[in-house]
């Protein structure tokens, strides 16, 4: 699965996935990013947008993150993970457009 991205549908990598028989779903484009680690790093950006000093330079929004993450709870994680099939079924029912995931 892929979300039509450009370099999804490159056709050199349309090619390397025909030549390994890997098959794929068809996907609308412009439909909702069910991956579930999408969902995680947007939580993560909340986090880091909601810190009260503003992040200056690039060492210090990877720091900022490399401390957001280590504080991230797991059941966040569990919890996005566990929604799949209810994101899927929205998904679906929408027909590939957007739901409140």
């Amino acid at each position: 699965m892929d979300d039509n991205a450009l370099p999804h549908i490159a056709r050199l990598v349309r090619s390397y996935l025909e030549s390994e028989t890997i098959s794929q779903m068809e996907w609308p484009a412009r439909s909702p990013d069910l991956n579930p680690i999408e969902h995680v790093w947007v939580m993560l950006g909340r986090q880091i947008a909601g810190r009260s000093v503003p992040l200056g330079t690039l060492h210090e929004l990877q720091q900022a993150l490399l401390q957001e993450w280590a504080l991230f709870p797991q059941q966040a994680i569990n919890d996005t993970i566990a929604s799949m099939s209810h994101r899927c079924q929205a998904c679906i029912s929408a027909r590939g457009y957007h739901t409140r995931y």
